[in-house]
């Protein structure tokens, strides 16, 4: 894949991860270090889906390495789990923080059943400063009030987060997503977009060819 600018005013579109060797010689160059990755992938696309903060919550100075690796107007959408833990929500905050400007969208996991006192304190602990996506994992959360819900298309938002999980995606497909998109786009909503990570590098081939249909 060529070097472009992906830069397309509204449009965050990338994939699901970027750690992947099984992407060299697809992707990355065949011989390129694992360390050059992010850099490699950060000249293409200006967005990445962070999803490793939902198994463990990485140190300080990796935080900080992932921000210098990448330039102004890029941005992490960052995985939150809830989970018992609910006193580390201002530690994750925190941490996460350390991305600077780099931070986008906090993409919030509830695997259980509708809680409506979990969501008020979800709610009043995170700062409303953050872009904030929930991902409800329970059918009991269906019709539930929040900003922004991943994967949603109706409603007043103010930025919508989509997560692309069946592929293959053929061109047909793709155009498809790029006529859904691009009235949100044109109204000057933020889009965030992301395919899933599979061994060959499918996920930024379809990347790119979306952010061409948008254009």
């Amino acid at each position: 894949m060529a070097a472009t600018s992906a830069s397309l005013a509204g449009a965050y579109v990338g994939t699901s991860g970027w750690s992947y060797p099984s992407w060299r010689g697809g992707f990355y160059p065949a011989d390129a270090r694992p360390e050059a990755f992010l850099s490699f992938y950060a000249e293409r696309f200006d967005t990445v889906e962070l999803n490793t903060t939902g198994y463990r919550l990485p140190g300080e100075d990796l935080f900080a390495r992932w921000a210098e690796q990448t330039p102004d107007g890029f941005r992490f959408a960052v995985k939150m789990p809830v989970t018992q833990r609910l006193d580390r929500i201002g530690t994750f905050v925190e941490r996460v923080g350390l991305l600077g400007s780099r931070l986008g969208p906090l993409r919030v996991v509830v695997q259980s059943a509708r809680d409506d006192g979990l969501l008020t304190f979800l709610q009043g602990s995170l700062p409303s400063e953050l872009e904030v996506a929930y991902d409800f994992r329970h059918d009991s959360w269906a019709g539930v009030d929040v900003p922004v819900r991943v994967n949603e298309f109706d409603g007043e938002q103010p930025f919508r987060y989509f997560r692309l999980r069946e592929p293959p995606y053929d061109d047909e497909a793709l155009r498809g997503w790029a006529k859904q998109l691009r009235p949100h786009i044109k109204s000057g909503a933020r889009v965030y977009c992301y395919f899933m990570h599979e061994d060959e590098p499918s996920a930024p081939r379809y990347a790119q060819r979306l952010l061409d249909l948008l254009r």
